[in-house]
């Protein structure tokens, strides 16, 4: 099987992730929230010591494969925060009351008040949620793809990290869709939907840059996947993981994702 064809399936299975949250969303709708917290701020910093640790070192490297020995370092930088800026923008296209990244005070489910209208809303937020996720999910399946591609130990690592961070945003879907028509079915399928841009953001990177690949490319993706892994931690998961427990718990949490991600890279190494 082809380094090409097993990057597109890893990167569709991160994606699909989402659907483990609708079916905690139609199973267990208030899910314990302590599983949550853990598993959002091991995720955190799982991405977060790829990034500094595995990803701009290697980064730095492609730049030297590809002959650039006195500036190496300064483009992998400069890829790195313009991976940032691009999911900042895709970020701020986003309406903040359907931003999966923004946290709200209120929750629109309850559906024994004014139950048509209730519904009616539940759905378009439902329906809003899933768009609006599928466009973040973009850079995100670009990430797994080409980590993946490029054969690296940590591939694996992104993969894992990017699957967990997909489980929430799947529950965030599917709740509104699942609470507006009563069907599991429905919830499923938009939550799914959802998680699909993965793998097509990923076809169109690769369709893209398939005829430049080379040290710079990769080099300029590495770098640019680190900076999206950061500012996927930093403005969504560890967030997140704060708001839905216990402070120590999230960040011991964090703790256990470098510590359990450098273990593995060490004994891969």
């Amino acid at each position: 099987m082809s380094t090409v064809v097993v990057a597109l399936i890893l990167t569709t299975l991160a994606g699909v992730s989402t659907g483990i949250g609708s079916v905690l969303a139609v199973i267990a709708p208030r899910s314990n929230r302590n599983v949550l917290t853990i598993a959002l701020g091991f995720s955190a910093g799982v991405m977060l010591y790829i990034s500094f640790v595995e990803l701009l070192p290697a980064a730095k490297n492609e730049f030297l494969k590809g002959g650039e020995t006195t500036h190496a370092m300064l483009y992998a930088v400069l890829a790195f925060f313009g991976g940032i800026a691009v999911v900042a923008m895709i970020d701020r296209l986003v309406p903040e009351k359907v931003n999966p990244h923004e946290m709200h005070d209120e929750t629109p489910l309850d559906p024994h008040k004014d139950q048509n209208r209730q519904a009616n809303r539940l759905f378009r937020l439902g329906t809003v949620t899933a768009l609006s996720i599928g466009l973040h999910n973009f850079p995100e399946g670009a990430a797994v793809f080409f980590s993946n591609l490029s054969g690296e130990s940590f591939g694996w690592a992104v993969t894992v990290a990017v699957a967990l961070h997909n489980i929430p945003e799947g529950l965030a879907v599917a709740v509104p869709v699942y609470f507006a028509t009563g069907s599991r079915t429905k919830a499923l399928l938009y939550s799914f939907a959802s998680g699909l841009a993965e793998p097509v953001g990923a076809l169109l990177s690769y369709t893209i840059l398939w005829p430049f690949l080379g040290p710079t490319v990769m080099g300029l993706s590495f770098g640019a996947i680190a900076g999206v892994m950061v500012f996927l931690s930093l403005d969504s998961l560890l967030p997140t993981a704060l708001a839905s427990g216990n402070h120590h718990q999230a960040v011991y949490s964090v703790m256990a994702g470098m510590m359990l991600m450098a273990a593995s890279l060490l004994l891969l190494s």
